[in-house]
């Protein structure tokens, strides 16, 4: 049972690992939000610019551009209409974003308490060998206080980690959102603007 609960362990951390390491990858501010993008939307100040903006966002399969060519392709909606369906993209996006951030919190939950099974199942064997043997043999005492120890410490070092990421990405993926949506907004008034004075 004992090893049962270290493979589950080792589970957990192996998969903790693998979502903490391709989040990294996923959310690096340039696959999100390109610069190429951002001096694109800068550049982007009126009707005549808009199909360079297209040029620049086909080349960069990221969020930000795909948000932005779906903008610049329905500039003949009306502008309120334009904005709600954005938004619901932009919904979809973040979803994608925090993709796998859910696994990170699930393993915060569960890593402590598999450490936790360990540590019942530890103290199960040490006093079931204490009542077996008595108190005179103290190596059987000792093994099952350190497989409490064990048990406990790896639960711990799986579960810091991963609220450590958690919370980053977390946050990382709130600051990358702000910063679409500051993009995308300003391109829009940019657009409706120049046709508005048209």
């Amino acid at each position: 049972m004992e090893f049962f609960v270290y493979i589950l362990l080792i589970v957990t951390s192996v998969v903790g690992l693998t979502f903490i390491v391709e989040r990294g990858l996923a959310l690096r501010w340039e696959k999100v939000v390109p610069p190429e993008i951002e001096t694109a939307v800068e550049s982007c100040q009126t009707p005549e610019d808009v199909p360079m903006l297209r040029r620049v966002t086909e080349q960069h399969d990221a969020p930000l551009s795909r948000l932005l060519l779906f903008a610049a392709n329905h500039l003949d909606w009306p502008k309120q209409d334009v904005v709600d369906a954005l938004q619901t993209r932009a919904r979809h996006e973040i979803v994608k974003l925090e993709r796998g951030l859910v696994v990170l919190e699930i393993i915060v939950g569960i890593a402590p308490l598999l450490g936790l099974v360990g540590t019942i199942l530890g103290m199960m064997t040490a006093f079931g060998d204490v009542g077996q043997a008595g108190l005179a043999d103290a190596s059987k005492l000792a093994q099952g206080i350190a497989l409490i120890l064990r048990a406990t410490l790896i639960g711990l070092l799986i579960a810091i980690p991963a609220l450590v990421a958690w919370c980053y990405y977390t946050k990382k993926v709130e600051t990358l959102t702000v910063e679409m949506e500051t993009l995308c907004d300003e391109f829009i008034r940019r657009q409706y603007r120049e046709l508005e004075t048209k």
